[in-house]
């Protein structure tokens, strides 16, 4: 039986797909061979060497030690594209907000409370709403920094408000550009794409080379009427830059979805409190997904959306006896494996060998379960960190 340890609370619709003739799944787990959580802080954890897996239900990992759990040999997953449809209506919420005077007509139509004229009111109101004139998001330009699941939606909805739609994406996979709509220019550079937008929407993930990548220098090539949108993450944004832009004028709004002090009353910034994937449907789409990548790991040895390990997908044949193990990318290892099956007349009906990086992954399925001194020495190969025997 596979044990399987969870924090936060998980969609029911998710935890529900793990059979319960096979699954132990909860908090109170003392041996898991897998971790599924939302938003709890892994970095000063101390993980049970049973661990094999950690499933994030979200697109961030920036809550897990990845690089140190690639080192132990754990498998991360998590779940791209699963919340994308509520983080891009947040974003259509965001340009509607920073656009139409929306908030600011709402606070001042909260101030009429003592009123008990209905005409008179009505002729205040229209007197007063000039205040609150915005403009039309149709014939506007929208930057979106980042073309994977999220931004290719956002371009996609934008493009059907009638807007303009340029992207950047330096890392723009096969997958992703077969997925933008042919209306969406393609800019080659960051600045490019900065310095022609009426909005800008962020969607990368928060890395080394992404952090604090709108910042004092790329703010100045834009126009001052511009509006940033950052749905994406904070370290993506250097705020205490954005509140001096927005300060002198050179920036005409900021919303966010990760509030800081410096932000807090500034009246050019909506800042809302990270809801861009609280929805039900969210929830629920990542929680399903994650256990699905989990289940299919823990019972075949598939790897799918993992941030740290190579996708490797074998379908299972139905008979014999599969294994599973992981080596430093370096020549040779799968070799030297072959060679002791060879040397043990076990016979390899199938094989499939991923790499990533420093690491290599490998789905062997053979016709027999090789005996335990064979295991053994497999395990004993130079560079060979990790091996499971999956039979049945």
């Amino acid at each position: 039986m596979f044990q399987v340890r969870t924090y936060n609370k998980i969609s029911d619709k998710g935890l529900s797909r793990f059979p319960a003739e096979n699954y132990s799944v909860g908090e109170g787990v003392d041996k898991p061979d897998a971790v599924l959580l939302r938003s709890q802080k892994l970095h000063d954890e101390t993980l049970p060497e049973s661990v094999i897996a950690v499933a994030r239900a979200g697109a961030g990992v920036n809550n897990v030690p990845v690089e140190d759990y690639t080192k132990k040999g754990i498998v991360v997953f998590n779940t791209p594209g699963a919340n994308a449809n509520a983080v891009k209506e947040l974003v259509l919420a965001g340009m509607l907000l920073s656009s139409r005077g929306i908030l600011q007509g709402r606070e001042y139509v909260s101030t009429l409370g003592e009123m008990t004229d209905a005409g008179e009111m009505s002729k205040l109101l229209e007197a007063e709403k000039k205040r609150f004139a915005g403009s039309e998001l149709a014939g506007k330009t929208l930057g979106v920094v980042g073309l994977g699941a999220i931004g290719s939606m956002v371009a996609e909805a934008a493009l059907a408000l009638g807007m303009d739609v340029a992207g950047f994406d330096p890392a723009l996979s096969v997958e992703a550009a077969w997925r933008l709509p042919s209306t969406v220019r393609r800019k080659e550079s960051l600045q490019a794409l900065l310095s022609e937008v009426d909005y800008v929407s962020l969607h990368v993930p928060a890395i080394a080379p992404t952090k604090h990548m709108i910042n004092a220098e790329t703010l100045a090539v834009m126009k001052s009427s511009a509006v940033i949108l950052n749905f994406a993450r904070d370290a993506i944004v250097d705020q205490a830059a954005v509140v001096a832009a927005l300060d002198a004028g050179k920036l005409r709004q900021y919303v966010c979805d990760f509030p800081e002090p410096c932000l807090i009353g500034h009246s050019k910034v909506v800042a809302l409190p990270h809801i861009g994937a609280s929805t039900a449907e969210a929830e629920e789409n990542c929680a399903v997904m994650a256990v699905n990548q989990l289940r299919d790991y823990l019972e075949n040895g598939n790897i799918r959306n993992s941030v740290n390990f190579p996708e490797t997908l074998m379908a299972r044949n139905g008979v014999g006896c599969r294994i599973t193990f992981t080596n430093q990318n370096v020549s040779g290892v799968l070799g030297h494996v072959l060679s002791v099956f060879a040397e043990n007349d076990v016979n390899v009906i199938d094989m499939v060998n991923k790499s990533r990086n420093d690491v290599a992954y490998n789905i062997l399925d053979l016709a027999i379960r090789p005996n335990d001194s064979v295991i053994e020495a497999i395990k004993n190969v130079e560079h060979v960190s990790s091996l499971r025997v999956i039979c049945g």
